[in-house]
Formats: C-alpha cells, sequence, structure tokens
C-alpha cells in the first residue's frame, strides 16, 4: 500500500497512528488489501486529508462508509470520481444545493473542488471491500475518526459541521457547539431523504452566512 497523510494532519494525529488500535488497523488492512479488492484504492485512503489541510478546514461533513462499487470512491465521503454516475445520495445533495443556492447541478460528482475550498469530506471509516457495505467497520476507523472530529472541535473554531443522519449526528456529540456551528438534517439517501427532513433544510446558505459572519470566505458550493 503506497499511503501518506498531508503533514499538517500527521503532525497532530501522529499519537493515534502511534497507539496500540491503529497498529492493529493497520496490520488487517495491509491484509485487506492484498487478498481482497478494497476501495478506495490505498493511496487515496487519506484523500480527504491530503485535499483539505487542517489549517484550511472550515466545514465538515461526515460520512459513514466509502462507496463500494467498481470505481465509486476516491476517498472523500459522498464524492465519485469524474465520469463515474453520480450515486443517488449525492443527487439529492445536489438538489438541496440548486434549490437553497440556485446553483446548476454539476456534470461531475467529484467533490475534490469543495476539498481545496476547506470542506472536509470525512467518513467514518475510511475502507470498504467491494460490494460488501460496513465490511471494514468495527476495526479501528471509528476510533481514529472520533479523534479527528475532537482534533478539529478542540483545536479549531468557527468550523461548520454537517451531520446528516442518525449516524453522523451520534458520531458528533462530541463537538463543542459553543463554538461551531453544528447543522442536522436526515441523511441524503433517498430512503430517508423521500420521508422528508432532508430537502429544504438550507445548510448550505446557512454554512456560508456563518461563516461569513465570522469573517471567513463562503463555499463555492
Amino acid at each position: 500500500m503506497n499511503v501518506s497523510i498531508a503533514e499538517s494532519w500527521r503532525n497532530r494525529l501522529q499519537p493515534e497512528f502511534d497507539k496500540p488500535y491503529f497498529g492493529e488497523l493497520a496490520q488487517f488492512l495491509r491484509h485487506e488489501y492484498s487478498t481482497q479488492r478494497v476501495f478506495p484504492p490505498g493511496a487515496l485512503m487519506f484523500n480527504a486529508f491530503n485535499k483539505c489541510s487542517f489549517d484550511d478546514t472550515r466545514v465538515v461533513i461526515l460520512g459513514q462508509d466509502p462507496y463500494h462499487g467498481e470505481g465509486q470512491a476516491n476517498g472523500l465521503a459522498f464524492s465519485v470520481a469524474d465520469g463515474i454516475t453520480k450515486p443517488p445520495s449525492l443527487v439529492n445533495i445536489f438538489k438541496e444545493i440548486q434549490d437553497d443556492l440556485g446553483k446548476p447541478i454539476p456534470k461531475s460528482g467529484n467533490l475534490e473542488r469543495w476539498a481545496s475550498q476547506g470542506v472536509m469530506l470525512l467518513n467514518a471509516t475510511l475502507t470498504v471491500r467491494a460490494g460488501q457495505a460496513g465490511s471494514h467497520q468495527g476495526k479501528g476507523w471509528e476510533t481514529f475518526t472520533d479523534a479527528v472530529i475532537k482534533l478539529i472541535s478542540d483545536e479549531k473554531k468557527y468550523v461548520v459541521f454537517m451531520l446528516w443522519g442518525a449516524y453522523a449526528q451520534k458520531k458528533g456529540a462530541i463537538i463543542d457547539g459553543k463554538k461551531h456551528l453544528v447543522l442536522k438534517a436526515k441523511h441524503p439517501s433517498p430512503m430517508a431523504a423521500n420521508y422528508g427532513g432532508w430537502f429544504g433544510n438550507k445548510h448550505f446558505s446557512q454554512a456560508n452566512t456563518y461563516l461569513e459572519s465570522k469573517g471567513l470566505p463562503p463555499v463555492e458550493w
């Protein structure tokens, strides 16, 4: 596996990398990548960190699991590579942005352009077996990503956290809501969104209004 993480994150997360649980996780991942089809490719495992530095982070969107279909996962939550059909959850995200901000739905589902503006697209679990949703849950990733969320909450201020669905909201319970903006809605998957609570949440305009009120630039969604 060719795996690297940006220095701004590595310096702050080194204590996690040194803990026994992460050593066990790394051993598990080496075995999985050598014996199974695993997404995303190893080089993109920490893509969310490499595309969005700690210092630049001003919005965090929490996902649960990488996409497990061929060629979909690119290491950013809810994002797919250029040329890949947009999954239903991402379609609903773009529909809400269109309704909220009047933005046309983009052709590509690649969200690297968000990451480059300081949007941290963090999945709770950073890897998955092909075709097997949730297959890398409970192996240590959740402990690591909890530490990431706590790091951002503790060491930064005026970050917008978007928590979509019960899983993300439970995971985000450690966020300090006094110095950050925490936005909650139903998950954008059709199963949840079609029953109300996703469409009309206006998270994207709320995020920009908050950022601008703190003297920070808005996100070009």
